[in-house]
């Protein structure tokens, strides 16, 4: 008597290592990382900000997410598709590919730099901040351009005319913010 059901196939394992031998592995590159070169700790604010609605998540810092993360898929996707574009050109590849990564790297490593710089900046517990960032030094990643984007994204220093290039972009994440949320209103 044959089943109406066909047999299971069996499992296939991923190529991809996952689990703890990659959770491992992460940990051993965010360790290894180098210090910020003039890492910066974020006093906490001078007045306490008052909290969002709900114990929302401020929009700025969403909007400060959708960013970045904005930018970094795209220079991931660029250097994905660089394998059709320059695949038979080492030369190429290899440069184009390195220049899109690196940027990725750098939007990841100050969007992380930013949201931990606000998290100080708010009085977290400095053991809670190591934990988010999974460092035991949190400073490697509060950059002063991080600490520049903050300000702006917070508009915790008054707009000038020559302000820092990151206070700038953070200024306008964070009006871009205001006016999304307005819309929904």
């Amino acid at each position: 008597m044959t089943s109406l059901h066909p047999r299971k196939r069996p499992q296939r394992r991923s190529e991809t290592p996952r689990g703890p031998q990659q959770a491992t592995g992460l940990q051993q590159i965010r360790d290894s990382l180098p210090p910020a070169p003039d890492p910066c700790t974020v006093p906490p604010a001078p007045a306490p900000a008052p909290a969002p609605a709900g114990d929302g998540v401020p929009p700025e810092l969403l909007a400060l997410v959708s960013h970045h993360c904005r930018h970094i898929n795209t220079y991931l996707a660029r250097a994905q598709h660089l394998q059709t574009l320059h695949g038979d050109n080492v030369r190429h590849w290899q440069r184009l590919v390195l220049y899109a990564l690196t940027d990725a790297l750098a939007h990841n490593h100050l969007l992380v730099g930013t949201l931990a710089a606000y998290l100080q900046r708010q009085d977290l517990d400095p053991d809670l901040l190591r934990r988010y960032v999974q460092s035991p030094d949190p400073d490697r990643y509060i950059t002063a351009e991080a600490v520049q984007h903050l300000d702006g994204l917070t508009r915790a220093v008054p707009e000038a005319a020559a302000e820092p290039i990151w206070t700038g972009i953070g200024r306008r994440i964070a009006r871009d913010a205001g006016h999304r949320s307005q819309l929904k209103n």
